[in-house]
């Protein structure tokens, strides 16, 4: 089958949506699918890429590396009428998506969303919590005007039907443990770091916001520096409030970003993942890390909650007090990090990226026939 791809982040830039839509692509070419993708052109574009329509695009407020897509209505629909998909998902509720969902309604072509971001919570995290139920309100209705909308977690499907969203659909997520796995700790770069073999790492993985709930970490780090005072705090990733960051703790390592084989080291190389963010629809990171061999705090919710089991692969806390506790009790007891992590690193074996695009697969498939049965009843009546 043909199923069209509709994204406003997408890889090289790095971030949970762009990573995940890549791998929900390669998914579904490695089952044979023909997968044309849309998304807006970034810098290093110079030429046509196959199966790939680039659109125009302009940089996101406080994230000048990301883009996000302008309208394109009349150019998505004469493209998908001179080549028409069998289902498509839009991954994304900027300018780009809502084209790409009016398009599809247009032509009859069954589509499917992605809920990736809670920003709703981000109205409170950037200072403007009194437009948090005025996102709620747009992103509903985006989502309630597709066939399905696709969640990663039970307890978000659970928060959306409650909020009256509609066809709400968990696709679960994996994670590729062939590539993140403990083996792929470097002692080289835990010395470039200036750490020995008995010394803590303490690592950040993600984009470096104000979303991110970053001072709680950094609140748990001190605490840990107290009674471990070799520790590091090693933050991989880029971000608005990086610099900011940098210049009030300069002991802090950053490393920026880290792409593929890179970010398996670091990942490995760390010792103890503080993830304290509150705003995630999932948190593929959580599962990185676990998959890693590297106890994870982080709160009970999004993929903590889904996969990590407190007090067997690390902490999955209610509040700051229990983050902060957490994260120094693992932090001063080296045989409980190396049993949490070995735990942690096996459960996540038993999740496979294949099952994910199977899954992905057969619920494009299902709008698809579905809306083709439609059509011959209406065409037989």
């Amino acid at each position: 089958m043909r199923f069209a791809i509709v994204t406003e982040t997408y890889p090289p830039e790095v971030n949970g949506v762009a990573l995940t839509v890549q791998g929900l692509e390669a998914g579904l070419r490695q089952r044979g699918h023909d997968v044309p993708v849309v998304r807006p052109r970034q810098a290093g574009d110079e030429a046509a890429i196959d199966d790939t329509l680039l659109v125009r695009g302009a940089s996101l407020p406080r994230y000048p590396g990301l883009k996000f897509g302008l309208p394109a209505t009349r150019r998505l629909m004469s493209q998908w009428k001179a080549s028409p998909p069998d289902a498509i998902y839009v991954a994304t509720e900027g300018p780009l998506g809502w084209s790409a969902l009016r398009a599809a309604r247009r032509l009859g072509i069954p589509v499917a969303t992605g809920f990736h971001t809670r920003f709703d919570d981000y109205m409170r995290d950037y200072g403007v919590r009194f437009l948090q139920h005025t996102a709620l309100r747009w992103m509903r209705h985006f989502h309630n005007g597709a066939d399905a909308t696709l969640v990663p977690t039970r307890e978000l499907a659970e928060f959306l039907q409650s909020q009256g969203f509609h066809r709400v659909v968990r696709l679960a997520r994996a994670v590729d443990a062939r590539h993140f796995n403990p083996s792929q700790r470097d002692d080289a770069l835990r010395a470039e770091w200036g750490l020995g073999p008995d010394d803590i790492a303490v690592i950040y993985v993600g984009r470096i916001a104000a979303e991110k709930n970053l001072e709680l970490s950094v609140r748990a780090f001190r605490a840990i520096q107290q009674t471990q005072p070799s520790a590091k705090f090693v933050w991989v990733g880029d971000g608005p409030v990086r610099e900011r960051l940098a210049q009030e703790h300069p002991d802090f390592l950053f490393c920026g970003v880290q792409r593929g084989e890179a970010l398996a080291r670091h990942f490995a190389s760390g010792d103890l993942f503080l993830f304290s963010s509150r705003s995630e629809t999932f948190g593929n990171v959580t599962l990185e890390a676990m998959a890693s061999g590297v106890p994870t705090v982080a709160f009970n919710y999004g993929a903590a909650r889904e996969h990590l089991v407190d007090g067997v692969h690390g902490a999955a806390v209610e509040t700051d007090d229990d983050f902060l506790a957490a994260a120094l009790r693992l932090a001063t007891d080296a045989t409980l990090r190396r049993s949490q992590g070995d735990a942690a690193s096996a459960a996540m074996r038993d999740l496979h990226p294949d099952r994910v695009a199977a899954d992905f697969d057969a619920l494009l498939t299902d709008l698809a026939l579905t809306r083709r049965s439609h059509h011959a009843s209406a065409a037989a009546a």
